[in-house]
């Protein structure tokens, strides 16, 4: 579970609730006046409308299914990586490339397991490495794809928002006749307005951001990997191969993982 992202949707929402709460004298029953269907419908349908004009089905699909992915914790870090490049290193080095292959039938991230198969056939270095970043290629591509699907639900709600409220003000002003119900009529309009922020700010643009970090941080990943496995095939000394991937890492992660090494 992704701690952060949890905390945020909680916290968001209670203090979204108690705002409205308080501001409304401390009496729950006016809570209901920041409920209006109309305006829902106007605001969740259009965007989703948008959404579906501006993106290939498949996308608005894979993107609204990733939103999990947000509240999930990343299956193999990268300080986790290089442990496992270098524990496959020594016993690479101790029995030979053809033990590599029943090691990595437990590990659970395909990436590293489709490179050591390669080095366990025998592919050639250079073809390796170009497979590897040739899929590294395209999984950058299909997170820019379902990372876009969000960045366009933070960019359209908003703008469905002020339709919302414009369609109101139309609304109130063809009848001013009852100057008491203008307020009422004005609170209901600008209530659009608060529903395309609200999925704005609170998800689909936080969602965006959180699903980008999540993608540089598994790119990251991957290439330390790729540098890992040639490294493995190349019969580099497990020492050196460590020292040579903790370069990707911030000095801290660095320590980390020097730490854990001594432990052992």
């Amino acid at each position: 579970m992704e701690l952060g992202s949890l905390i945020g949707l909680i916290a968001g929402a209670i203090f979204m609730f108690l705002a409205m709460f308080i501001g409304a004298g401390y009496d729950i029953m006016l809570l209901g006046a920041f409920v209006d269907i109309p305006s829902m419908m106007i605001v969740f349908g259009g965007t989703f409308a948008s959404l579906l004009i501006g993106n290939p089905l498949p996308n608005v699909i894979n993107g609204l299914k990733v939103f999990k992915k947000v509240m999930e914790k990343q299956e193999l870090s990268s300080q986790e990586g290089i442990e496992k490049i270098v524990e496959l290193a020594n016993l690479a080095r101790k029995e030979g490339l053809l033990a590599l292959e029943a090691a990595v039938e437990d590990v659970d991230d395909d990436f590293l397991k489709k490179g050591v198969v390669l080095v366990v056939d025998g592919t050639d270095p250079e073809l390796v490495r170009n497979i590897l970043e040739t899929e590294l290629i395209y999984l950058e591509t299909r997170h820019k794809d379902v990372r876009g699907v969000w960045e366009y639900l933070g960019a359209m709600s908003p703008a469905w928002g002020m339709i919302g409220t414009l369609i109101g003000l139309v609304l109130m002003l063809l009848d001013l006749s009852d100057p008491d119900t203008i307020g009422p009529k004005m609170a209901v309009a600008l209530l659009t307005t608060m529903y395309g922020s609200i999925i704005a700010n609170y998800i689909a643009i936080p969602v965006a951001n959180k699903l980008k970090i999540f993608s540089d941080e598994e790119m990251l990943i991957k290439e330390v990997l790729i540098e890992g496995i040639l490294s493995i095939q190349a019969g580099e000394n497990p020492r050196i191969i460590e020292e040579k991937l903790k370069s990707f890492l911030s000095p801290t992660l660095r320590s980390d993982i020097g730490e854990e090494n001594g432990d052992d």
